[in-house]
């Protein structure tokens, strides 16, 4: 069975490649040429286009900034439905708009095409080493035929429902990341403010209730001052305009998710919206006047 994959970003690619090391034949497409080569490098096939790509595959993956760019490359001229045969499976694995997500497989279906959403959490880290959470929205049975391909890139896979759940739960998590680095960053700079060494902290902290991934993951990034981007403040904003607009939709305030999209708006100002979201730290750091290192 060939895969087609589209959309070779800094999740995509080692996405795609985890896909190669397991023994699947890969098309991919992606506007950056240099990525492309490096996955043809690794094993994989190029693809000239996204219509080329869903014309040689069974199942086509799309790993996709946001809701537009997902829907050009499905449904605009030379898209995946113009080159995919009917029975075909597109696994769409961008963390877009739950109701895009819908809107995408409904035209998708007129063509016999089906649709999963499966957005993912983890960051570049879990997806080099293949132990992404993937949560996904569609049929079951559809589900149940890709999971052996998704098995490669995760390790939690969980079917949350009809399509567009795959993508309201991602909303859900990346609420709840985004609130837990914040209040990372408050207690961080406060302990340090006081004058309490911010290592010690940390391993003081993390083996009790407020321990989490989440402090595991960013606090050793803010500890030696690495903002290299793992997931940019850039997309959480792009992923919290979602929840806040979803939240809108369904009539669901979202206060905490309103004030964090702030800090990060803020941070974007700044010139810092292509750092790593445990930057945040940074705006905390300003007020107070106090960095967070070892």
């Amino acid at each position: 069975m060939k895969i087609g994959f589209i959309g070779l970003g800094i999740m995509g690619k080692p996405m795609a490649k985890n896909l190669l090391k397991a023994s699947y034949s890969l098309v991919v497409f992606d506007i950056n040429k240099e990525a492309v080569k490096e996955v043809v490098k690794a094993g994989g096939e190029e693809g000239l286009s996204s219509k080329d790509v869903a014309q040689k595959c069974e199942i086509i993956i799309t790993m996709l900034p946001n809701s537009p760019h997902v829907k050009a490359v499905v449904l605009g001229p030379d898209g995946v439905i113009e080159g995919a045969r009917p029975g075909s499976i597109i696994i769409d694995m961008s963390s877009i708009a739950p109701k895009a997500s819908q809107e995408i497989a409904i035209e998708a279906s007129k063509k016999e095409i089906e649709v999963i959403d499966a957005p993912v959490s983890g960051g570049e880290p879990k997806a080099i080493d293949g132990t992404l959470s993937i949560m996904v929205g569609g049929k079951k049975e559809i589900f149940d035929k890709c999971y052996d391909i998704l098995s490669k890139m995760g390790k939690s896979i969980v079917h949350c429902g009809e399509i567009g759940a795959g993508n309201t739960t991602k909303l859900a998590n990346q609420i709840i990341v985004a609130l837990n680095i914040a209040a990372m960053s408050e207690a961080f700079v406060l302990g340090t403010k006081a004058g309490v060494n911010p290592e010690v902290l940390y391993n003081a902290i993390r083996g009790g209730l407020a321990g989490s991934n989440v402090l595991d993951a960013k606090a050793p990034m803010v500890l030696d001052g690495n903002f290299k981007p793992g997931f940019k403040i850039d997309l959480h904003i792009k992923d919290l305009t979602n929840a806040i607009d979803t939240g809108h939709e369904l009539g669901v305030p979202l206060p905490l998710t309103s004030q964090i999209m702030e800090i990060l708006q803020a941070l974007k100002v700044d010139g810092k919206g292509q750092c790593d979201h445990s930057a945040i730290i940074q705006f905390y750091e300003k007020l107070a006047k106090v960095e967070v290192r070892k």
